[in-house]
């Protein structure tokens, strides 16, 4: 044992790489591109640290080729299920009573690996088996997973530090005790990055994680799994089980010894593990802390001061980027009379000129939606808003999954604020657009606060700093993440803790100490030095 007080210091943000034509970083993501898309691999679970095989088989294909199979996998069932459980219970003394400090460098030498020999591996992985450009993955799937495993570690030894205030006679301490119990960590298709985080930030503080990862990701996230074993992550401390999600957590959430859920994915899903949750509670040893991050229906915002440039921009990344498929991208904007004429020239103009295609056409600004299920829900929501005498299409609006689940960027614009495609989540490159009168802007801010029913990002494009503070007061309780003049996706670990509220979740925000601070049972311990020898106390006296 080192006898010593450590502290990680605060990390600086991971860069990423461009991928410029003829840099050494694109010539090695394409030579994994081409070597991981030629593999068809088995994905096991992976349980107390060992691979297990059920024979209950589920494919990976890639989204924008959806006749190539990229992996297949096996699916827990009732008894693996179990099994994981137990194996995180076998686990946690061992994990529970292990130096902080080493926990943390199981993390810390992920990161260091994601960051150096596996880059390209993740990079290519997340783009074939989730459909992303090899920006969009190089921002998260390396980027944004080292910054959770770095910053998360230094918000540990930075909590960890804080201690009550003590007397010459009384010493107290607060003991950072990891929850009692395993955390249910529950994680979506559209960032590896989250797939990483969710599990590991309970880990992190001692805790042991069974871990559904969400089918559409399984590919990547099985890296991410491999990755962290190769790290250190002793056995148990993370159980890897896909499978079908209704099914995994009928059994899960029966455990008694339940403890935390670690989720993010749909509202309705969300909220319906919460009722599973509250009619199991007379089961359970402890109250399960519950972190959920939601949907969302984020918003731009622009004013008359606005810059133009800045706007079609910021409404072209914030919409269409990763295919919208992100909880943060911008679905409804509301733009003002004097600026829609000029902005909507430039808008229809850029939104033709971008390319949808396959990821390996590095051209590609736009790529393939998830899956079939969303690309048929995506395309009901294009059906809608063309019948509708409410909307007109004023760019794309084309879907075609005969090789890829392919739908080009939409416009859709309506004079009623409170249309279907204005209120809904739609999780695809959908932007609807309401053009309001300029001398109605606050009571535009107060349409905007009450139209939707999430809280999770939005943001104002102005000049006008009062304008910009009329906003931001106005819709203070209807985005988690705010932004001015940028695009309402931008959330980097450190720099803007993500998370919402209203439907749109818990509000605990990833990456940062907040969350970190969710998966841990404080306790006080109390010394006192010189202990009172007598009951009676001085006022007693006659």
């Amino acid at each position: 044992m080192i006898d010593n007080l450590f502290s990680f210091k605060r990390p600086s943000n991971e860069m990423p790489n461009d991928f410029k034509v003829n840099s050494v970083e694109r010539k090695e993501l394409k030579f994994k591109l081409e070597e991981y898309s030629k593999k068809v691999i088995e994905i096991p679970l992976i349980i107390n640290g060992k691979e297990v095989r059920t024979g209950d088989m589920g494919e990976v294909r890639m989204p924008h080729n959806h006749k190539h199979i990229l992996a297949n996998y096996h699916k827990a069932g009732e008894k693996e299920i179990s099994m994981a459980v137990e194996a995180s219970r076998e686990a946690k003394k061992e994990w529970e009573n292990m130096p902080w400090q080493m926990r943390a460098l199981v993390f810390k030498k992920a990161a260091a690996l994601i960051a150096g020999p596996y880059r390209q591996v993740m990079n290519a992985v997340t783009m074939l088996g989730q459909s992303k450009n090899a920006y969009q993955a190089e921002i998260e799937a390396v980027c944004e997973l080292v910054d959770f495993f770095e910053f998360n570690t230094h918000y540990i030894s930075k909590m960890y530090k804080e201690q009550p205030d003590s007397t010459r006679t009384v010493i107290n301490q607060l003991d950072y005790r990891p929850l009692e119990g395993f955390v249910f960590a529950v994680t979506p298709f559209n960032f590896t990055a989250i797939g990483g985080n969710l599990p590991s930030a309970p880990a992190m503080v001692g805790n042991t994680v069974v871990w559904k990862p969400a089918l559409t990701a399984v590919y990547s996230n099985y890296f991410v799994m491999k990755i962290l074993q190769e790290a250190g992550l002793p056995s148990g401390v993370i159980n890897f089980i896909p499978g079908d999600g209704a099914k995994v957590a009928d059994v899960v959430l029966k455990k008694d010894d339940l403890a935390g859920i670690h989720f993010t994915g749909s509202t309705t899903v969300f909220n319906s593990m919460w009722k599973k949750v509250a009619q199991n509670l007379e089961k359970y040893k402890t109250y399960p802390k519950i972190v959920g991050e939601t949907g969302g229906k984020d918003f731009v915002v622009v004013h008359p001061s606005a810059d133009n440039n800045e706007v079609v921009t910021g409404l072209i990344r914030g919409a269409y980027e990763y295919q919208g498929q992100k909880c943060s991208a911008a679905s409804r904007a509301y733009i003002p009379e004097s600026k829609w004429a000029e902005i909507k020239n430039s808008l229809i103009k850029e939104v033709k000129n971008i390319k949808v295609g396959p990821v390996e056409e590095f051209s590609n600004f736009v790529n393939a939606v998830i899956d079939q299920k969303a690309f048929d829900k995506i395309e009901n929501y294009i059906d809608y808003a063309r019948k509708s005498p409410e909307a007109e299409i004023i760019a794309g609006g084309t879907c075609d999954d005969t090789k890829g689940y392919f739908i080009s960027p939409t416009l859709i614009l309506t004079e009623n604020p409170k249309f279907k495609t204005m209120v809904e989540e739609i999780f695809g490159p959908v932007l609807t657009i309401f053009v309001y009168p300029d001398d109605e802007f606050e009571q535009t801010l107060k349409l905007v606060n009450e139209t939707s029913p999430y809280g999770l990002t939005g943001s104002i494009f102005a000049k006008d700093r009062q304008a910009q503070l009329k906003a931001i007061k106005e819709l203070r309780q209807a985005a988690g993440n705010f932004y001015v003049n940028d695009k309402p996706t931008t959330a980097i670990v450190g720099q803007q803790p993500f998370g919402g509220a209203r439907a749109s979740g818990t509000n605990d925000k990833a990456g940062a100490e907040q969350n970190l601070s969710r998966w841990i049972s404080p306790r006080v311990v109390k010394e006192t030095l010189v202990p009172a020898k007598d009951y009676k106390y001085p006022f007693m006296d006659e």
